[in-house]
């Protein structure tokens, strides 16, 4: 690994990123590039749309500009091509509910000092919040999964699979990926009723109604209905503590027929525990949120898997943006 170049000047710039975060997710919850859109707008024009004050949302824009999220001239303000495509609602790649589900959590990592010195939560999960969180929270991981559920579809082979269950799938973005990807596949997404809505919007916008379903349950504590020759495991384990995760394991290789196949799809340290960066930082966003989720290392998902049965087990060759890895493993025939 590269070693990063700390320097009094880095360590301040990096103190105060703050800045530009909350820059950004001020813009987007006022939807400020969704109202300019293909228009040319003056800060006046923006201020009174916004029915609010003019001399603040001219400091709100004159700073997006100098982040180059907006270009202004003499004549107002545009969105740059980067701001038009992800952060206008109009635009298919729209990322504002990921950034809004970013924004949500940061009264939380403000306290990480105290979440790291009793070692519990500071707040409440997803699940159990407003429906607004929910929502952000839902729509935010379709995006991600969007994102990188064609480069997951491409490194995983599901010649000859009939059936697959994504088990805390949410918004149902993988299992639609897997079917388009494999058109004899049917799929079934099993999550708390109030991905329901989200999940079958999506189904149907897909046009796979006929072969994605969804049952609503608890993994923790509802069973599964149906056998299946895959189970799909994307983001759900690190919310856990281990022996709930041995549980979720357990619970889907019980839904697989024989030789089936089971996935896991995390973000992965490595065994010593400090890389790669980005799954050793969201530990402690499972810290500062879960009373005992965590990122895992590469062999404690294999010890897990192992414990229940499953053999074979290897990690796949892929690796996304976010340093998220699959490890993959088959129940006996």
């Amino acid at each position: 690994m590269e070693n990063q170049n700390w320097h009094a000047g880095s360590l301040l710039e990096m103190s105060g990123f703050y800045w530009k975060t909350c820059t950004l997710h001020a813009a987007v919850k006022l939807d400020v590039f969704s109202l300019i859109g293909d228009q040319r707008l003056t800060s006046g024009a923006v201020a009174d749309a916004l029915n609010a004050d003019r001399d603040g949302i001219e400091r709100l824009l004159n700073a997006l500009s100098a982040m180059q999220l907006l270009t202004k001239n003499a004549d107002g303000y545009v969105n740059t091509a980067a701001s038009r495509q992800y952060l206008d609602q109009s635009s298919p790649d729209y990322l504002g509910w990921m950034i809004m589900h970013h924004h949500q959590l940061v009264p939380s990592w403000n306290q990480l000092d105290k979440a790291a010195v009793s070692g519990l939560p500071v707040r409440a999960s997803a699940s159990d919040s407003s429906e607004e969180w929910r929502t952000c929270f839902l729509k935010g991981m379709h995006t991600n999964a969007r994102l990188q559920a064609p480069a997951v579809v491409n490194a995983i082979d599901l010649t000859g699979k009939g059936k697959l269950l994504d088990l805390g799938g949410g918004p149902g973005t993988y299992a639609i990926h897997f079917c388009q990807a494999n058109p004899g596949l049917e799929s079934l997404v099993f999550d708390l009723p109030d991905s329901r809505p989200v999940a079958e919007a999506n189904i149907q916008a897909a046009g796979l109604a006929d072969r994605i379903g969804f049952q609503a349950g608890d993994y923790h504590k509802d069973g599964v209905d149906g056998r299946f020759d895959v189970a799909w495991l994307s983001h759900i384990l690190h919310a856990e503590s281990p022996a709930a995760c041995q549980k979720i394991i357990e619970q889907a290789v019980s839904a697989l027929r024989p030789g089936g196949t089971i996935l896991i799809h995390e973000f992965i340290l490595d065994d010593t525990l400090d890389q790669p960066e980005f799954p050793a930082l969201f530990s402690l966003n499972m810290l500062v949120g879960t009373q005992a989720g965590r990122a895992y290392c590469e062999s404690a998902l294999k010890e897990l898997l192992a414990a229940a049965g499953v053999a074979y087990i290897k990690r796949l060759d892929f690796r996304g943006p976010t340093d998220s890895a699959i490890i993959s493993g088959h129940v006996a025939a």
